[in-house]
């Protein structure tokens, strides 16, 4: 039996609602209203006179922007008059009546913010947000060396660049003849911290995210954030070193499989709404990974059609998006939650939990605590160690430069004496390195 839903709704009678109506499916994938019909959908008919469909038209044409000709039918159900009007998608959006702008949502007419109006708007012209203009800044305000980094990473994966970083921005409309950036150039490429890209990272001790040991705030630009962000997640979360009598080289495991990881946090960076006052925030404690970033889906796509691939990708910020396709960051569009999902499920976590909440859209990853513990028997066959990053790193740095010492150590990561001591005894007290030669002239080595 026909319901209402998002392409169909029932009216008994004409009126003002019927063209707001007709105004948010032309602003979705079209729809029909059906006049003459109950809430329910039973027929009570309407009556028609000799002009009655001529001055329908004409109010709709008149208090429409682009103007709406809707196809009209009338039907004779039960002995009672009905009329369909029904209007497709319109190719040049949003419509609007009376100056107000609607998009049909599920069965209902969703009046459209400032900001959805834009959008729709620059999408209607393949464009988005960040190709525009930014009147407040010029290229004296873009970091070449970060520009610089950029196309050395897109030569990288197959690209040909030779420009210089000006004529590269130039001619990837990133930058005018006069100077003047896009948005998209600017976040991408800025010299100068600011606000614009603020992301709160914080360390939490406890489950409920009350008592935080750490905390990082960075507003740099697009480009580094994306290692600022890896950087203070691999600090706090553990890396265990698994080997045994059979192996030649250690294997390394993290809590979290980190490809999956940069691809949220890649995500984030680059969908982000950055015309929203709210920051991107990441949060890691003991069981999970938290991230929230401003700028909720599209109203016709729901987190299920993410998940299942069920959609057409639709950029926010498309010249972001373009710059980190071409360097080798992302595969394609639409296809990272995918991917993330993947590497998840491999690694034996469960998949990552994507909600849309205040404004924005919120990804836990969950630690599976997969890995074992210090105590485990030896004769086994071999073992499992956890480690975190400081002391990973002092122990990668004694399997390259076998003999070294602790001050070695200390002067190339650039750490109090004290802090990398401490990490020796850790190492030594899990059996992963010994000490070989005299105090004077020895060093350590690993067990291998």
């Amino acid at each position: 039996m026909l319901q209402e839903d998002k392409h169909n709704e029932f009216k008994q009678s004409f009126s003002e609602d019927v063209i707001q109506t007709l105004v948010a499916f032309a602003n979705a994938k079209g729809g029909t209203v059906h006049i003459g019909r109950r809430d329910d959908g039973t027929p009570c008919g309407v009556t028609l006179g000799k002009e009655t469909i001529q001055k329908w038209i004409n109010e709709i044409k008149q208090k429409t922007e682009p103007s709406i000709i809707p196809d009209i039918d009338i039907e004779e159900i039960e002995n009672k008059q009905v009329v369909t009007l029904h209007v497709q998608e319109y190719p040049v959006k949003p419509v609007s009546t009376r100056g107000r702008y609607y998009r049909r949502q599920a069965n209902s007419n969703h009046l459209l913010s400032a900001i959805e109006i834009a959008d729709m708007s620059l999408q209607t012209k393949n464009s988005s947000w960040d190709y525009y203009t930014d009147r407040e800044h010029t290229i004296g305000d873009i970091n070449m060396e970060t520009v610089q980094f950029a196309i050395n990473q897109m030569n990288r994966h197959g690209m040909d660049i030779t420009e210089q970083p000006l004529d590269f921005l130039k001619k990837k409309e990133l930058c005018s003849e006069s100077g003047q950036l896009t948005y998209g150039s600017y976040l991408m490429f800025k010299k100068r911290e600011d606000i614009m890209t603020t992301i709160e990272m914080g360390h939490f001790q406890d489950k409920e995210g009350i008592l935080i040991k750490d905390s990082l705030r960075s507003k740099s630009n697009l480009v580094s954030q994306v290692g600022e962000v890896m950087s203070f997640i691999k600090k706090h979360i553990n890396m265990a070193v698994e080997f045994s009598a059979e192996q030649t080289e250690n294997i390394q495991k993290w809590d979290y499989p980190l490809e999956a990881i940069r691809e949220i946090v890649l995500n984030m960076i680059i969908h982000r709404d950055y015309r929203s006052a709210a920051d991107s925030v990441v949060k890691v404690l003991p069981d999970r990974i938290e991230f929230y970033n401003p700028g909720t889906l599209p109203n016709d796509i729901s987190i299920e059609d993410l998940k299942t691939n069920n959609y057409s990708s639709r950029p926010r910020n498309k010249q972001i998006a373009d710059v980190f396709k071409d360097m080798g960051e992302i595969e394609k569009y639409g296809s990272g939650i995918r991917r993330v999902i993947r590497m998840f499920t491999e690694a034996g976590h469960p998949s990552p939990e994507w909600k849309q909440i205040s404004g924005g859209i919120m990804v836990t990853a969950w630690n599976a605590h997969t890995f074992g513990n210090n105590e485990t028997d030896l004769s086994d066959n071999g073992r499992i160690v956890r480690l975190n990053e400081a002391q990973r790193d002092a122990y990668d740095y004694i399997l390259a430069h076998e003999g070294c010492k602790t001050s070695d150590i200390a002067n190339h990561f650039q750490k109090p004496y004290r802090t990398v001591y401490k990490h020796i005894q850790h190492l030594l007290e899990l059996g992963l390195i010994k000490r070989k030669g005299s105090r004077k002239n020895g060093g350590y080595v690993t067990k291998q």
